[in-house]
């Protein structure tokens, strides 16, 4: 009996020894943004860590930024990172990653070294965001002094998840999602560009957000699309925003379409649903995209009698071709590139696998010659607190 009870003491102090792997908050640099940029002699890895003594409440000294860049060139990600030692007083800490930039070099390059060493690392965690560093490098986009959130990635993250909700040309792209684009059969993946909207030297500088007007701010562009690991080219504006469509990823956006006797009508799209469907005709696959819309009129700059029922079914019917037009392009535009970004290889993968096998060697040539048909639905449910506009009034 005696012998059990000190077993079980032995065995309630292996489980109960915690905390010899423990890492004090004094002893770290906690990382927010990543970028990584291309340089001769392999990688230039950039960090931005936050400065905690500026970030607490009160207790920041005058002149000094909220966050420090430290950036360091080595043959691979893993060793220019450990390298930081040499210029950091605390070991870099990954865990609270909120961005992860790419130069567009290294993008155009291939990402996979870097996706390996981020997704093999104990401490990433997955749900950060990723984007491409458009005509600058990464560095000189986590070198931003940002206005209202005191850590630019925090900005960066906030404003990317904001703007893939309400504003459909932009792609809110996890780790997570970026592994599932690269390793799904038939579907390519796509990432954000963000930009500098002024000269890089003006966006460190403390004066960058002391004015009302911001002189240099972080913009999100367009998509960026991939073969493989391998940024190809990117997107227009309205081709991004038909992706967007396509695959189903629209929560909320606006769009605005002619009117028959002149000025523009601007739609609020407040429910969006999109379905990719495979099928065969003559032994050969086809898809139907299918693409449902309910909007709100947000503005009227025409002369429209919106209390006509009449005049709601046409502007319903010419939305939908508006739509139709838009994905039609777009996916044009994709075929001639020969990267499938929207998942037709993956839906036909999915519901034809016999087929898949035989085509799905060569997809690259098969996506440019497959035929694709575009069905839009589109609904409107509300016309705002007001009916036809002040002109027609």
């Amino acid at each position: 009996m005696k012998g059990i009870k000190v077993l079980l003491c032995i065995v309630l102090v292996i489980i109960l020894a915690g905390c010899w792997d423990r890492k004090e908050l004094n002893d770290l640099a906690i990382a927010v943004g990543i970028g990584i940029d291309k340089v001769q002699t392999g990688y230039q890895v950039s960090v931005q860590v936050v400065d905690p003594a500026e970030v607490a409440a009160n207790k920041g000294k005058p002149g000094r930024a909220p966050v420090t860049l430290f950036t360091m060139n080595a043959p691979t990600i893993f060793e220019a990172v450990r390298k930081m030692t040499t210029i950091s007083p605390r070991k870099i800490y990954m865990a609270h990653t909120r961005m992860l930039i790419f130069g567009e070099e290294v993008a155009r390059e291939g990402i996979a070294p870097v996706i390996d060493f981020v997704s093999r690392d104990h401490e990433f965690r997955t749900d950060f965001y990723i984007a491409i560093a458009r005509g600058t490098t990464a560095r000189n986009i986590l070198r931003v002094i940002t206005p209202l959130e005191q850590i630019p990635s925090t900005e960066m993250f906030a404003s990317l998840e904001t703007s893939s909700k309400v504003w459909a040309p932009t792609a809110a792209v996890t780790m997570d999602q970026l592994i599932t684009d690269f390793t799904s059969k038939g579907k390519e993946a796509v990432l954000t560009g963000v930009r500098l909207t002024g000269p890089a030297r003006e966006g460190d500088k403390r004066n960058n957000v002391e004015q009302i007007d911001t002189p240099v701010l972080l913009q999100y562009t367009t998509l960026a699309t991939f073969r493989g690991d391998k940024m190809i080219n990117w997107l227009s504006e309205a081709d991004s925003k038909a992706y967007s469509y396509i695959t189903g990823k629209v929560k909320s956006t606006v769009g605005s379409m002619p009117c028959k006797g002149g000025g523009l009508l601007t739609l609020e799209v407040m429910h969006a649903d999109a379905k990719i469907e495979a099928t065969m005709k003559n032994g050969t696959p086809e898809v139907i995209v299918h693409i449902a819309l309910e909007n709100d009129i947000g503005e009227v700059q025409c002369k429209l009698d919106l209390t006509e029922e009449d005049t709601i079914k046409e502007l319903e019917k010419e939305a939908e071709k508006s739509l139709e037009a838009l994905a039609t392009k777009a996916i044009a535009n994709a075929k001639k590139n020969g990267v499938d970004i929207y998942g037709f290889g993956e839906a036909i993968h999915r519901q034809y696998p016999k087929v898949w096998k035989k085509i799905g060697s060569n997809w690259e040539k098969g996506f440019s010659k497959l035929p694709v048909h575009v069905k839009a639905d589109v609904k409107i449910r509300r016309l705002g607190t007001i009916n036809n506009a002040f002109e027609e009034r």
